[in-house]
């Protein structure tokens, strides 16, 4: 089923990248926009993890330069029956987290340095088993390649603006059919990236309280999460945003401004979710959770 919801999401956003391409260039641009589409899903599945982690500066470390993080992931897909993920560190203040990777056999995990600054023991757990669920699940490849054919979408849509307005032709759509692609055209391809992240989200969420067995914990990250980064921006998200769903909590500063369009669920809901789950394994609220109080790490 999980190839099966892959291989139909990929075929939108190729679709929809071809129907662009035919908009600013005809039949001639469909043809040329499904090759380019072809050779980037290609390259993507093979290079999405060293894309991805290359364009937020991500360092690996190992259980020597970074012994606690990197046991915490080591008994963590231990327990969600994970062989073991690369783990990577982002010199980043913002407290946040992603996976990739084109499947668990070649899989990452990266963390911001601000949410080991942040985050507790536990609630780290629960940060580390949500991203081993999109592992587990193979959301990662979904998630990578989306994110690179959403950003090409925006900037087909853009070569149309400059190109597409002066085609005379029966193929050309004119100027305001073009101002009309500029908009709609990332907009659609953010929409695709929307339906994509946030039923993801709310998975991996019940599969990090499964794996961490921690729902509670996994609360607390999320709200700790989600304020700090509504303060301290990411420069590189900023710059990359079609990558912004990638992360555990959406990294963009504007992005709190417009909850419909956001590519992330919002994060009392998902909450709500983790509270329920903490019930149904009958656990109570502990005074931690619920003040949310800060306990770092000895890896702060």
């Amino acid at each position: 089923m999980s190839y099966f919801r892959t291989a139909i999401l990929l075929a939108a956003m190729t679709a929809l990248f071809m129907g662009i391409g035919f908009l600013v260039g005809g039949q001639g641009g469909m043809i040329v926009a499904l090759l380019v589409a072809t050779v980037m899903n290609l390259f993507a599945y093979w290079n999405s993890d060293k894309m991805v982690l290359s364009m937020y500066g991500a360092r690996e470390v190992d259980e020597r330069s970074a012994p606690e993080l990197y046991a915490m992931v080591r008994k963590l897909a231990g327990n969600a029956g994970l062989p073991m993920p690369r783990v990577y560190l982002m010199e980043n203040q913002q407290p946040n987290a992603f996976a990739t990777g084109r499947n668990p056999e070649h899989a990452a995990v990266a963390v911001t340095t601000g949410l080991l600054q942040t985050l507790n023991s536990s609630e780290l757990e629960g940060v580390l088993a949500h991203e081993l669920t999109h592992i587990k699940h193979r959301d990662t490849l979904l998630m990578t390649i989306t994110a690179t054919i959403a950003g090409a979408i925006s900037m087909l849509a853009n070569f149309g603006f400059y190109f597409g307005g002066n085609r005379n032709n029966n193929s050309g759509i004119g100027p305001i059919g073009t101002l009309l692609l500029v908009i709609l055209g990332p907009l659609a391809a953010g929409l695709v990236q929307m339906a994509v992240s946030r039923g993801r989200e709310y998975e991996a969420d019940r599969g990090g309280a499964e794996i961490s067995k921690q729902p509670l914990a996994l609360a607390s990250a999320l709200r700790k999460i989600a304020s700090v980064a509504e303060q301290v921006p990411n420069p590189a998200a900023e710059r990359n945003p079609a990558s912004a769903h990638l992360f555990i909590v959406n990294p963009l500063s504007g992005a709190r401004m417009d909850n419909l369009f956001s590519t992330h669920p919002n994060v009392e809901n998902r909450i709500a979710q983790l509270n329920e789950i903490a019930q149904s394994m009958g656990q109570t609220r502990s005074p931690q959770v619920r003040d949310g109080g800060r306990q770092a790490g000895p890896w702060g």
